[in-house]
Protein backbone atom coordinates (compact mmCIF):
# COMPACT_ATOMS: atom_id res chain seq x y z
CA UNK A 1 0.00 0.00 0.00
CA UNK A 2 1.05 3.63 -1.14
CA UNK A 3 2.63 5.55 2.10
CA UNK A 4 0.64 8.32 0.54
CA UNK A 5 -1.57 9.76 3.06
CA UNK A 6 -4.82 12.44 1.68
CA UNK A 7 -7.10 13.47 4.28
CA UNK A 8 -10.42 14.56 3.08
CA UNK A 9 -12.64 16.23 5.76
CA UNK A 10 -16.60 16.57 5.16
CA UNK A 11 -17.05 13.34 3.54
CA UNK A 12 -20.76 13.42 2.53
CA UNK A 13 -22.80 11.62 0.19
CA UNK A 14 -21.59 13.69 -2.90
CA UNK A 15 -18.10 15.85 -3.25
CA UNK A 16 -16.18 14.15 -0.32
CA UNK A 17 -16.73 10.45 -1.49
CA UNK A 18 -16.10 11.11 -4.75
CA UNK A 19 -12.91 13.28 -3.51
CA UNK A 20 -12.12 10.20 -1.11
CA UNK A 21 -12.81 7.44 -4.40
CA UNK A 22 -10.59 9.86 -7.11
CA UNK A 23 -7.60 10.10 -4.44
CA UNK A 24 -7.74 6.41 -3.40
CA UNK A 25 -7.83 5.27 -7.06
CA UNK A 26 -4.54 7.61 -7.23
CA UNK A 27 -2.91 5.29 -4.90
CA UNK A 28 -3.37 7.36 -2.26
CA UNK A 29 -4.36 6.09 1.05
CA UNK A 30 -6.79 8.07 2.60
CA UNK A 31 -7.97 9.48 6.02
CA UNK A 32 -11.81 10.16 5.81
CA UNK A 33 -13.61 12.55 8.24
CA UNK A 34 -17.12 13.59 8.80
CA UNK A 35 -19.47 13.23 12.00
CA UNK A 36 -21.33 10.51 10.62
CA UNK A 37 -20.03 7.73 11.36
CA UNK A 38 -22.02 4.97 9.67
CA UNK A 39 -21.38 6.42 6.40
CA UNK A 40 -17.45 6.29 6.51
CA UNK A 41 -17.91 2.79 7.72
CA UNK A 42 -19.75 2.17 4.31
CA UNK A 43 -17.69 3.54 2.19
CA UNK A 44 -14.12 2.20 3.97
CA UNK A 45 -15.57 -1.49 3.61
CA UNK A 46 -15.67 -1.15 -0.30
CA UNK A 47 -12.52 1.03 -0.43
CA UNK A 48 -9.41 -0.27 0.04
CA UNK A 49 -6.91 2.43 1.50
CA UNK A 50 -9.53 4.42 3.06
CA UNK A 51 -10.06 4.78 6.81
CA UNK A 52 -12.62 6.37 8.80
CA UNK A 53 -12.06 8.95 11.53
CA UNK A 54 -15.64 9.88 12.55
CA UNK A 55 -15.04 13.84 14.13
CA UNK A 56 -16.95 17.10 14.71
CA UNK A 57 -13.92 19.62 12.53
CA UNK A 58 -16.34 22.29 14.45
CA UNK A 59 -14.85 20.85 17.90
CA UNK A 60 -10.95 21.86 18.18
CA UNK A 61 -10.27 18.91 20.85
CA UNK A 62 -11.78 16.41 18.56
CA UNK A 63 -9.98 17.71 15.81
CA UNK A 64 -6.59 17.71 17.42
CA UNK A 65 -7.26 14.29 18.94
CA UNK A 66 -8.19 12.95 15.30
CA UNK A 67 -4.73 14.53 13.74
CA UNK A 68 -2.67 13.29 16.18
CA UNK A 69 -4.79 9.68 15.58
CA UNK A 70 -4.01 9.77 11.54
CA UNK A 71 -0.46 10.39 11.81
CA UNK A 72 0.12 7.21 14.20
CA UNK A 73 -1.91 5.30 11.76
CA UNK A 74 -1.37 6.13 8.58
CA UNK A 75 1.77 8.57 8.80
CA UNK A 76 2.01 12.28 8.01
CA UNK A 77 -0.56 13.86 5.24
CA UNK A 78 0.52 14.79 1.74
CA UNK A 79 -2.35 16.83 0.68
CA UNK A 80 -5.23 17.81 2.76
CA UNK A 81 -8.69 18.73 1.40
CA UNK A 82 -10.95 20.59 3.66
CA UNK A 83 -14.69 19.96 2.03
CA UNK A 84 -16.23 20.24 5.27
CA UNK A 85 -19.17 22.90 5.18
CA UNK A 86 -21.47 24.87 7.96
CA UNK A 87 -24.41 26.99 6.17
CA UNK A 88 -27.22 28.67 6.71
CA UNK A 89 -29.73 30.68 4.61
CA UNK A 90 -31.14 33.99 6.02
CA UNK A 91 -30.67 37.23 5.83
CA UNK A 92 -28.59 39.75 8.49
CA UNK A 93 -31.85 39.94 10.46
CA UNK A 94 -33.36 36.36 10.55
CA UNK A 95 -30.35 34.24 11.70
CA UNK A 96 -29.26 33.31 14.81
CA UNK A 97 -25.74 34.86 15.90
CA UNK A 98 -24.58 31.71 16.89
CA UNK A 99 -25.45 29.55 13.82
CA UNK A 100 -22.89 32.21 12.40
CA UNK A 101 -20.41 31.36 14.55
CA UNK A 102 -20.91 27.30 14.32
CA UNK A 103 -20.36 27.83 10.94
CA UNK A 104 -17.18 29.80 11.19
CA UNK A 105 -15.80 27.28 13.41
CA UNK A 106 -16.27 24.50 10.21
CA UNK A 107 -15.31 26.70 7.64
CA UNK A 108 -12.31 28.69 8.80
CA UNK A 109 -11.74 27.43 12.23
CA UNK A 110 -11.22 24.05 11.17
CA UNK A 111 -8.84 24.89 8.13
CA UNK A 112 -6.74 26.60 10.08
CA UNK A 113 -6.21 23.74 12.64
CA UNK A 114 -6.07 21.59 9.78
CA UNK A 115 -3.02 23.25 8.46
CA UNK A 116 -1.65 23.63 11.66
CA UNK A 117 -1.78 20.07 12.09
CA UNK A 118 -0.62 19.18 8.63
CA UNK A 119 2.08 21.73 7.43
CA UNK A 120 4.83 20.57 9.65
CA UNK A 121 5.62 17.65 8.36
CA UNK A 122 4.88 18.91 4.44
CA UNK A 123 7.82 21.49 5.67
CA UNK A 124 10.46 19.01 6.60
CA UNK A 125 9.42 17.28 3.26
CA UNK A 126 9.32 20.37 0.73
CA UNK A 127 6.23 19.29 -0.59
CA UNK A 128 3.06 19.28 -0.05
CA UNK A 129 -0.82 20.42 -1.32
CA UNK A 130 -3.36 21.90 0.81
CA UNK A 131 -7.04 22.05 -1.12
CA UNK A 132 -10.12 24.14 0.26
CA UNK A 133 -13.05 23.73 -1.39
CA UNK A 134 -15.71 26.18 -1.31
CA UNK A 135 -18.53 28.17 -3.93
CA UNK A 136 -19.08 31.52 -5.05
CA UNK A 137 -20.15 32.67 -1.61
CA UNK A 138 -16.85 33.45 -0.78
CA UNK A 139 -16.52 36.38 -3.78
CA UNK A 140 -19.70 38.28 -2.81
CA UNK A 141 -22.63 38.60 0.03
CA UNK A 142 -25.86 37.86 -1.50
CA UNK A 143 -28.57 38.88 1.30
CA UNK A 144 -29.71 35.34 1.91
CA UNK A 145 -26.24 34.02 2.60
CA UNK A 146 -25.86 36.14 5.64
CA UNK A 147 -25.09 32.85 7.61
CA UNK A 148 -22.55 31.62 5.08
CA UNK A 149 -20.96 33.94 3.11
CA UNK A 150 -18.61 35.76 5.53
CA UNK A 151 -17.24 32.56 6.99
CA UNK A 152 -16.54 31.35 2.82
CA UNK A 153 -14.94 34.81 2.08
CA UNK A 154 -13.47 34.44 5.21
CA UNK A 155 -12.54 30.75 4.86
CA UNK A 156 -10.89 31.67 0.96
CA UNK A 157 -8.63 34.89 2.15
CA UNK A 158 -7.06 32.39 5.40
CA UNK A 159 -6.48 30.16 2.34
CA UNK A 160 -4.49 32.91 1.03
CA UNK A 161 -2.63 33.60 3.48
CA UNK A 162 -1.93 29.35 3.55
CA UNK A 163 -0.58 30.19 0.31
CA UNK A 164 1.73 33.01 0.49
CA UNK A 165 3.16 31.23 3.83
CA UNK A 166 3.32 27.98 2.63
CA UNK A 167 3.84 28.58 -1.44
CA UNK A 168 8.09 29.17 -1.14
CA UNK A 169 8.31 25.98 1.02
CA UNK A 170 7.40 23.60 -1.15
CA UNK A 171 3.60 23.54 -0.23
CA UNK A 172 0.78 23.98 -3.15
CA UNK A 173 -2.59 25.48 -1.33
CA UNK A 174 -5.25 26.06 -3.48
CA UNK A 175 -9.38 27.26 -3.25
CA UNK A 176 -11.41 25.58 -5.79
CA UNK A 177 -14.90 27.16 -5.90
CA UNK A 178 -17.35 25.64 -7.58
CA UNK A 179 -20.35 27.84 -9.00
CA UNK A 180 -22.99 25.23 -9.61
CA UNK A 181 -25.27 23.13 -7.88
CA UNK A 182 -23.88 19.61 -7.01
CA UNK A 183 -25.82 16.48 -7.81
CA UNK A 184 -26.81 14.93 -5.24
CA UNK A 185 -30.50 13.57 -4.26
CA UNK A 186 -31.66 16.33 -2.34
CA UNK A 187 -30.48 18.43 -5.22
CA UNK A 188 -31.92 16.73 -7.92
CA UNK A 189 -35.36 16.53 -5.99
CA UNK A 190 -34.83 20.24 -5.20
CA UNK A 191 -34.43 21.42 -8.47
CA UNK A 192 -36.22 18.38 -10.14
CA UNK A 193 -37.41 20.69 -13.35
CA UNK A 194 -33.64 20.81 -14.44
CA UNK A 195 -31.60 19.21 -17.06
CA UNK A 196 -28.50 16.80 -16.44
CA UNK A 197 -26.15 19.38 -17.48
CA UNK A 198 -27.62 22.09 -14.66
CA UNK A 199 -25.68 19.78 -12.51
CA UNK A 200 -22.19 19.63 -11.84
CA UNK A 201 -20.94 15.81 -11.34
CA UNK A 202 -19.47 15.04 -8.04
CA UNK A 203 -16.92 12.99 -9.87
CA UNK A 204 -15.70 15.84 -12.78
CA UNK A 205 -15.11 18.18 -9.27
CA UNK A 206 -12.90 15.41 -7.72
CA UNK A 207 -11.04 15.23 -11.21
CA UNK A 208 -10.41 18.87 -11.08
CA UNK A 209 -9.04 18.46 -7.58
CA UNK A 210 -7.05 15.78 -8.49
CA UNK A 211 -5.68 18.17 -11.16
CA UNK A 212 -4.63 21.41 -9.18
CA UNK A 213 -3.10 18.65 -6.51
CA UNK A 214 -1.10 17.43 -9.66
CA UNK A 215 0.23 20.51 -11.13
CA UNK A 216 4.09 21.42 -11.54
CA UNK A 217 4.87 23.64 -9.22
CA UNK A 218 5.96 26.29 -11.95
CA UNK A 219 2.45 26.50 -12.57
CA UNK A 220 0.14 26.39 -9.64
CA UNK A 221 -2.59 28.06 -9.58
CA UNK A 222 -4.50 29.12 -6.18
CA UNK A 223 -8.08 30.66 -7.46
CA UNK A 224 -9.59 27.76 -9.33
CA UNK A 225 -13.41 28.07 -10.69
CA UNK A 226 -15.80 26.04 -12.20
CA UNK A 227 -19.22 25.88 -13.14
CA UNK A 228 -21.23 23.36 -15.58
CA UNK A 229 -21.11 24.63 -19.15
CA UNK A 230 -24.44 26.67 -19.06
CA UNK A 231 -24.30 28.09 -15.83
CA UNK A 232 -24.89 32.18 -16.08
CA UNK A 233 -21.52 34.23 -14.72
Amino acid sequence: MSDRVCLVSGVGPGTGSALVRRFAAGGYQVAMLARSEGRLRELAAGLPGATAFPCDVADGAQLAATLSRIARELGPVNVLIHNAVGGAFGDFQQIEPAVLERNFQTNVMALLQLARGVAPAMIEAGEGAILATGNTSAYRGKASFAGFAPTKAAQRVLAESLARSLGPRGIHVAYLAIDAVIDVPWTRQAFKDKPDEFFAKPSAIADVAWSVVQQDRSTWAFDVVVRPFGEPW
